[in-house]
């Protein structure tokens, strides 16, 4: 049996947020995968030489969903393993709560075959990963708690 050889990967994304009057929504995208068929995910994706992790995170979300975005406020990592070609590869993904300054989801890149609004909610129900359901959770959380009245 052959042994796997380690490495590492590092990406970075965002949670992003739009208020609207039936409350907030966030964005999540489909990717078509070989052996799964599809995944609805966060955007998010690899930095280029030289670029920060907040850097990455805004190119990479405008990139694959078509949005111009601003960070609000860092969020915690993600961390998973997976294989690929003989190769166990430990990936840390940053994010970030965004939220929208322009653009519009029909220009999103070819990463994603589709593109939406959804609710936290449909987020929880419609996200492939659980650590990115989590995150979602996380942020809920948060505005819940931000905006629950002072005893």
């Amino acid at each position: 049996m052959a042994r796997l050889t380690s490495g590492t990967a590092t990406s970075a994304g965002g949670v992003v947020i739009r208020e609207t009057a039936s409350g907030p929504s966030i964005v999540v995208g489909r990717r078509r995968r070989e052996r799964v068929g599809s995944t609805w995910s966060l955007p998010k994706g690899t930095p280029i030489e030289g670029e920060s992790t907040e850097e990455t995170a805004l190119r990479e979300v405008t990139e694959e969903t078509g949005l111009a975005v601003a960070i609000v406020e860092p969020l915690p990592s993600i961390d998973y393993t997976f294989v690929r070609d003989g190769t166990r590869i430990h990936k840390t993904v940053h994010y970030f709560v965004m939220e929208p300054t322009g653009g519009d989801l029909s220009e999103h890149d070819h990463e994603f075959e589709e593109v939406r609004w959804v609710t936290f909610a449909e987020a929880g129900a419609l996200l492939t990963f659980g650590s990115e359901r989590g995150l979602v959770e996380l942020v809920a959380a948060r505005r819940t708690e931000a905006v629950a009245p002072s005893t």
